[in-house]
């Protein structure tokens, strides 16, 4: 059985009709699409990425500097 998705902001079912679902999945309204784009706006958000202590060391001490860890891009 396919559960039923819910909106990641308020938790309420998305909704059934196919218009509102596309404009706004994967919320269910323009609210909490706003309420999520503002969450990343303020930074409680945030995309993590592991990073050797080394090269964190380095990057404190100048943010300008380019580290190859040799994992290419």
């Amino acid at each position: 059985m396919i559960r039923r998705q819910d909106c990641p902001v308020c938790g309420k079912g998305l909704p059934d009709d196919p218009a509102v679902l596309k404009k706004y999945s994967p919320f269910c309204s323009e609210r909490c699409k706003q309420v999520d784009l503002f969450r990343w706006a303020e930074g409680r958000y945030a995309i993590v990425e592991n990073v050797d202590p080394i090269e964190a060391e380095l990057l404190a001490q100048d943010p300008d500097v380019i580290v190859d860890n040799g994992q290419g891009s």
